[in-house]
């Protein structure tokens, strides 16, 4: 080993030494930071990496397996029509709802299949930032204008990051292009009719799951009859894997019967049998040595790769900034003295702050009414809600994964700017 390994070893070890050895273990703020860490990690596991995750991964393994290269290459391809490619990427937040993390196996099933990097990443940023029920959660408690600010701004961001990541990236897409025509394109199996039926259920499954609580209306309705629904999207599903692609029906009714059996036994935790479905159908195509074999295999990688990343990024994010109303490292009380006003500064550092902190699905606003009344003003108010559910540090840490530093830098940046600019336009309308 060199010299300058050497050093580099020695400078490593006296770092983390020096670390450990001023740890201020012992301090509230500290010892209060740590177990925000672990209570925000065990939050996550429980209510987002078996009803979010589990899922995203299952349908992002079936994009790679099951959607024909050509079909991702004709509508979001670098190559299609900019209306097409962008009206798809920016329409699906309105349907998937879900998180910055959600979306990310998600975004790596399309990307690798074939999607120009614009409308990929205009899919990434729409998938948590176009939630229609939080944009109308956001209208009734943080105001009308603040909603539908906050919704037009999140469909126009959609496109221009999308635009913007294509256009800088425009030559190395370009090749991309070239190299992704020269690959032999097999036959899918399914028709793009079954396809699209196919990642309904899929699809219908996490949003159900995932349904939030809401006041009256059809959307309380939905949410009483949440996991009928998901139930039935399941069923549906065991059948046209036994129709389309030959699964064997011993197993469909087998994983449908251990499924029964488990919402009968625990009928007031409806996580259980969720969790039993999709573990009976990972077992059911665990045998298989075909195309629903190749399914759980890509399942699989999505999870190995993505789930490590998530977990650390949403242990550094709670060490950090705590919980919704929690204290983490860094006092609350900056963030609120931070935000105060309409300056650039402001909009600024709420956009920043959005970035790196975590947002479930819906609690953004409860958290934004809070700085509301300790004094943030509007426009930093519309920044942290553009940037912060589409982005996050645990997000970063997985894109860095799919698209290297350089471009994940780039795009957190682009969504950042976009939204400092944004809350100053509307600080100063609104004033």
């Amino acid at each position: 080993m060199s010299a300058r390994a050497e050093l580099r070893w020695a400078a490593g070890l006296a770092g983390v030494f020096a670390a450990l050895y001023f740890l201020p273990v012992g301090s509230p703020r500290f010892d209060g930071a740590l177990v925000e860490a672990f209570q925000l990690a065990k939050w996550y596991a429980r209510e987002h990496v078996l009803l979010c995750l589990v899922p995203a991964f299952f349908i992002a393994g079936a994009i790679s397996v099951f959607v024909s290269q050509a079909a991702v290459m004709k509508f979001l391809g670098p190559s299609a029509s900019r209306p097409m490619a962008y009206g798809v990427a920016s329409v699906s937040g309105t349907v998937l709802a879900v998180c910055s993390c959600t979306v990310l196996p998600l975004f790596g099933g399309i990307y690798k299949r074939g999607a120009g990097l614009g409308p990929a990443a205009a899919f990434l940023y729409s998938g948590p930032a176009i939630n229609a029920l939080a944009i109308i959660l956001t209208a009734r408690i943080l105001g009308v204008e603040l909603g539908v600010a906050r919704a037009v701004g999140a469909v126009l961001f959609s496109v221009f990051v999308g635009l913007s990541m294509a256009w800088i990236y425009r030559d190395e897409e370009r090749a991309r292009a070239v190299t992704n025509s020269l690959l032999p394109v097999p036959e899918p199996r399914l028709t793009l009719g079954r396809q699209a039926s196919f990642f309904a259920l899929l699809v219908a499954i996490l949003v159900f799951a995932n349904w939030a609580p809401a006041e009256g209306g059809a959307w309380a309705a939905v949410f009483v009859a949440k996991w009928w629904l998901a139930g039935s999207a399941g069923a549906l599903l065991l059948g046209v894997l036994v129709r389309w692609l030959d699964l064997a029906s011993w197993k469909a009714w087998a994983t449908a019967g251990a499924t029964a059996l488990a919402a009968v036994a625990v009928p007031a935790h409806p996580v259980v049998p969720f969790t039993v479905g999709f573990a009976g159908l990972a077992a059911a195509l665990a045998s298989d040595e075909g195309e629903l074999g190749e399914w759980l295999t890509a399942t699989w990688g999505f999870a190995r790769q993505i789930l490590p990343l998530l977990l650390g990024g949403v242990l550094v994010a709670g060490l950090l900034l705590g919980r919704p109303g929690q204290e983490g490292l860094i006092p609350s009380a900056w963030v609120a003295q931070s935000v105060g006003g309409n300056s650039l500064d402001a909009n600024l550092f709420a956009a920043l702050a959005g970035a790196l902190m975590y947002f479930a699905t819906l609690t953004e606003v409860p958290i934004l009414q809070g700085l509301l009344g300790s004094g943030m003003g509007q426009g930093p108010a519309l920044a942290l809600l553009l940037a912060g559910p589409a982005l996050s540090l645990p997000a970063m840490l997985v894109l860095r994964g799919f698209m290297g530093w350089r471009k994940t830098i780039v795009y957190v940046s682009l969504v950042a700017a976009m939204a400092t600019t944004t809350g100053l336009l509307y600080g100063w309308l609104s004033a």
